[in-house]
């Protein structure tokens, strides 16, 4: 092979790699905006759900708002917390990992004292109907499933 051909092999090379590496920060920056377009479909697709099967009325709407916009706010800080750690897992000591689940066991237990004044609130002006169908909704956990399902 003369030196010619194997500079322009060389060349051709590189370029193939670069093209590859792009292509792949391309592909995992995608995978990444997908899945927080996906964990925020997700609350929107819970809170439309939950929003039909409660049967929210137009003079409950506005404090139908203000559920959503705790399930919203709820969500984001869980997301924001479980997306670091998983960026940490690999890398954490058994006592950062016992920190981090705790963290997120306290977020958790704070998205519901945040949820329940509000929902409360909403549940006090329900119908007997719409609070029955409440009981029901919660008791059979579809809130759970949702969360267990992330």
């Amino acid at each position: 092979m003369n030196r010619h051909n194997f500079q322009f092999t060389y060349a051709a090379a590189q370029s193939v790699m670069a093209t590859a590496i792009v292509a792949t920060m391309i592909f995992a920056a995608a995978q990444v905006f997908a899945a927080k377009a996906s964990e925020e479909s997700r609350v929107e697709a819970r809170i439309k759900d939950m929003h039909g099967k409660l049967k929210i009325t137009t003079a409950e709407e506005a404090q139908w708002t203000k559920i959503a916009d705790v399930m919203r706010d709820n969500a984001k800080k869980m997301d924001q917390l479980t997306d670091d750690r998983m960026a940490k897992v690999k890398t954490m000591s058994a006592v950062e990992d016992l920190k981090s689940y705790g963290e997120i066991a306290e977020a958790h237990a704070d998205a519901i004292r945040k949820f329940t004044p509000v929902f409360t609130t909403l549940y006090d002006s329900m119908s007997g109907e719409q609070k029955a169908g409440a009981d029901e909704l919660f008791r059979k956990g579809s809130h759970r499933k949702s969360a267990q399902s992330k």
